[in-house]
């Protein structure tokens, strides 16, 4: 089996790449900068090549020849836009469209798309808006069986979550809060990388819609308060007012670089991020996953020598 996986050098890329290397699949991974992936090329059967998938001609020579294409492309933040900005157009709906294309013309019966908890086309954020579309846009070609997948927040070694909001009470006194009382069910990024690699080697799952979220439901300030506590630092968190919270949200969006938060997310946040089951979606379980609890994974990398596990992550051990 091999696979082309977009998105591949980050976060649950670089967890998942390990996962599937030890299940002897190979794994092609483009990147626009190769030494972005160099953590990955000490994986056996894992390819890194630098590549621009913008071009067409590009995504479909990557494409071509693959038993499955798994896509974890996404973004947070975008410039505005109705329904949503361009940068999540082209992320969230125009790439996944142009690979469920490439799929069809090359053949590739499998495509596995990473959306998110919360996809709605008619909700509150241009964040939720796209990863919709973008879930339509996969499944648009009826020759390509494509599996979504919807997670809440992940967790894990060498998160961009707990990770941040730990540095922040190792230098700030107290930690003023937007949306301090929305609900997320943070998930460990094993178990979303296992979750992967057993929808691709279980046909059944072709068509389906998994969401995946932990064991437990937290708030966001109950979340940063466990950050601190188990980076050593723990420090008073203050709620702040939806009106605070809008005008720190615009003084972000206008500093250099990755804002901290922005309006989209304070409206991404109007709707709990928590696992909903219905009939016409599964969960991590109907995979046979035994969820792994924050409590049982946060304390060892948020720890101030945590970093030897994080290495050892991105290590793939």
């Amino acid at each position: 089996m091999s696979v082309v996986m977009f998105g591949g050098t980050g976060f649950i890329g670089s967890h998942l790449a390990a996962r599937l290397a030890e299940r002897d699949v190979r794994v092609v991974v483009p990147t626009r900068h190769a030494q972005h992936g160099d953590h990955l090329k000490r994986l056996p059967g894992v390819d890194v090549i630098e590549a621009d998938v913008r071009d067409d001609a590009t995504l479909q020579r990557l494409v071509d020849g693959h038993t499955a294409v798994i896509n974890l492309v996404g973004i947070l933040h975008s410039d505005r836009g109705t329904p949503y900005g361009k940068a999540f157009r082209r992320a969230h709906v125009e790439l996944p469209q142009r690979i469920a294309d490439a799929c069809a013309r090359a053949g590739a019966p499998r495509y596995l798309h990473m959306s998110a908890l919360g996809a709605d086309v008619r909700g509150p954020s241009m964040y939720q808006r796209s990863k919709a579309d973008g879930e339509q846009a996969a499944r648009s070609r009826a020759e390509v069986a494509a599996t979504i997948f919807r997670p809440s927040v992940v967790f894990g070694p060498g998160d961009n979550f707990l990770n941040m909001f730990a540095r922040l009470q190792r230098h700030l006194p107290l930690v003023p809060l937007a949306g301090a009382n929305a609900r997320f069910q943070p998930v460990y990024v094993g178990d979303v990388a296992e979750a992967f690699v057993r929808a691709l080697f279980e046909p059944h799952s072709a068509g389906n819609i998994y969401e995946l979220g932990g064991p437990h439901i937290y708030t966001l300030g109950e979340l940063v308060r466990l950050a601190g506590r188990y980076a050593g630092h723990e420090r008073k968190v203050v709620a702040l007012p939806d009106a605070v919270a809008h005008l720190q949200a615009v003084f972000f969006e206008m500093l250099p670089g990755e804002p901290l938060i922005t309006r989209d997310n304070l409206d991404s946040m109007k709707v709990d991020n928590v696992v909903t089951p219905s009939t016409k979606v599964l969960t991590a379980e109907a995979l046979g996953i035994k969820l792994t609890a924050l409590e049982a994974v946060a304390p060892a990398y948020l720890a101030p020598d945590g970093q030897l596990d994080v290495l050892r992550a991105r290590a793939g051990r």
